[in-house]
């Protein structure tokens, strides 16, 4: 039984970012090479910095991880992560049709274009299956979510408004 979250008072301690870029029946993720979810299959993101809006965290942390930029990227969801073995997490989740620049593996990351019938999501983290076909469809969503490890417990996706 995952312990009780009062989420009208929950604030996330790390404030983070995920883009996904899709074009052509496809979508741009992943393979993480370190950090959080290393290993995992997701979109490229992270941090947000100080003074940094969640935006531009979303724009530089896809150049960083894959050396492209998003172009016209559109938040489309709030994913609220109660962890186990790290702080809790806030993420802003944006996308995007188009880029410039040629994805790139960096230390960070390795590119993967996947059709968006065949996600891997067997290489996710489990949260993913739930709120990502909304984001495939363009519509806007919060995810509320807890985990013990890399184990879902618990989990409730809300479609919002745009």
């Amino acid at each position: 039984m995952p312990r009780p979250i009062d989420w009208t008072t929950w604030t996330g301690q790390i404030l983070a970012t995920l883009m996904f870029i899709i074009r052509d029946g496809q979508i741009l993720l992943i393979e993480k090479k370190r950090g959080l979810g290393a290993g995992k299959i997701n979109g490229p993101g992270g941090k947000i910095d100080p003074g940094e809006t969640p935006l531009q965290a979303a724009i530089r942390e896809t150049q960083e991880e894959l050396h492209i930029t998003p172009l016209h990227p559109v938040k489309l969801g709030e994913l609220w992560f109660s962890m186990s073995d790290c702080p809790d997490i806030l993420c802003h989740v944006y996308r995007a049709e188009n880029f410039t620049g040629t994805p790139t593996e960096t230390d960070e990351a390795i590119p993967l274009w996947t059709p968006t019938t065949a996600i891997p999501y067997h290489r996710m983290w489990e949260d993913d299956q739930q709120w990502l076909p909304l984001l495939l469809d363009n519509k806007t969503f919060h995810g509320r979510f807890i985990f013990e490890k890399d184990h879902l417990l618990w989990s409730q996706i809300t479609p919002t408004l745009p």
